[in-house]
């Protein structure tokens, strides 16, 4: 597990899934906000839930976030994207509905940078959000993030086009945790 101050990133674990299904993928209307790809019913316990891991991978790095004082299952984060040669990466985050609202965002998109930066080299982070993400956008730019500019209608959000927000973080602009 990588510990952040109030949060662990550990791998994805079988009892993780159906909670994160019906929380996080079920809720049609959020999920269709932090998802590019089209919402499609998945029936409990299949093999296509967007929460199943199936090995380890070289372009995405998934993982649960507990919280510490709990330790109960939080969200989910990813490392997403992930290209090798030019040492870059997204950065995805899912709170569960309990979990929203108490800062644990920023904790986890730090964690996420140690673990891109620290452990797996990489030179830059992006983020990609809707422009009227605003708890989002706040962490984001708590955790060290520089908002680069604005994708024009570039999401279709359940019937219209919403902009996203660009924002990136640097390996020589992160600050590392002590």
């Amino acid at each position: 597990m990588i510990r952040g101050e109030k949060i662990g990133l550990r791998a994805r674990h079988d009892s993780d899934i159906p909670v994160l299904q019906t929380e996080l993928y079920d809720d049609v209307a959020t999920r269709t906000r932090a998802d590019s790809r089209p919402w499609r019913p998945i029936p409990p316990g299949s093999d296509h839930s967007p929460f199943v891991v199936n090995g380890s991978r070289d372009d995405a790095a998934c993982f649960s976030v507990v919280e510490l004082a709990s330790q109960e299952l939080a969200g989910e984060a990813l490392l997403w994207g992930i290209d090798a040669h030019n040492r870059t990466a997204h950065l995805g985050i899912a709170l569960r509905p309990a979990f929203r609202g108490r800062t644990l965002s920023v904790d986890v998109l730090q964690t996420l940078c140690e673990y891109g930066f620290a452990i797996r080299g990489l030179h830059r982070l992006q983020i990609e959000t809707l422009t009227d993400n605003t708890p989002m956008l706040a962490a984001a730019i708590r955790a060290g993030f520089t908002r680069e500019g604005t994708l024009r209608h570039s999401a279709w959000v359940y019937g219209a086009y919403a902009d996203e927000a660009i924002l990136g973080l640097l390996a020589i602009d992160w600050t590392p945790r002590k």
